[in-house]
């Protein structure tokens, strides 16, 4: 999943971060309300941790503007020291989906945020990525391809996931930079070392390929290449 944290704590970001993107995910964060908004209304995320309590802008009525904007069906879970009664209902009234009380359990933040997902987009139970016979399932974070199962380091299954998300689409080679290094891509072509690791992985012990490059473009996951495809640049 795609995850926003709105959230001041910068230790907590932190471990919010090492945890997350071990399983996979892909994290942005804010340090307060009014970044959290400029990021919603520029990128699509599966889910946002927003914090109660937060400079110049709170968590409520940064909740408030996100429900009437064109984000307003994403799936919110308020972060907060905050246990009272009163307020978990103030929060879930405002339009939070979700209320978990600091300190908490990476585990279970992981687990209601899959569930509001499932919920939000009509599914029950499946938290998987398919592309051909290829799987992702988010909720393990384990891969596998016609039922075998594929390991791959935390950054490469990110790689993966932003692919299969976007199957059969291309991928320009600027986005899976982001996802690796943030606004600050190395000053050497790592990307594509990073590719070819993905490729042998999830391609090398199989006939049919599905990871395609566009050369100086991007790259997409399909069944089907472009003819403007190649394997390897």
């Amino acid at each position: 999943m795609k995850l926003l944290v709105v959230e001041d704590n910068h230790a907590l970001v932190a471990n919010l971060f090492a945890y997350f993107e071990a399983r996979g995910h892909i994290l942005d964060a804010a340090p307060d309300g009014a970044t959290g908004l400029r990021l919603v209304a520029d990128n699509h995320y599966d889910a946002i941790v927003l914090d109660w309590t937060l400079p110049r802008m709170d968590g409520v009525r940064v909740l408030q503007a996100l429900r009437q904007s064109v984000r307003k069906d994403v799936p919110v879970l308020m972060l907060t020291a905050r246990g009272e009664t009163a307020d978990k209902v103030e929060a879930l009234r405002t339009g939070a989906d979700d209320y978990i009380v600091k300190p908490f359990d990476l585990a279970e933040l992981e687990a209601r945020l899959l569930a509001q997902i499932r919920r939000a987009s009509g599914r029950v139970t499946d938290t998987r990525l398919k592309v051909c016979n290829l799987v992702l399932d988010l909720s393990t974070a384990e891969v596998t391809r016609d039922a075998r199962p594929i390991a791959l380091k935390p950054a490469t299954r990110r790689l993966l996931e932003v692919l299969m998300r976007a199957s059969p689409a291309l991928v320009p080679r600027e986005r899976l930079e982001e996802v690796l290094w943030g606004d600050d891509p190395p000053d050497r072509d790592l990307l594509r070392s990073q590719m070819h690791v993905l490729r042998r992985a999830i391609d090398a012990p199989f006939a049919h390929k599905l990871l395609h490059t566009v050369p100086r473009v991007g790259y997409r996951l399909t069944a089907t290449a472009g003819t403007d495809d190649r394997e390897d640049e």
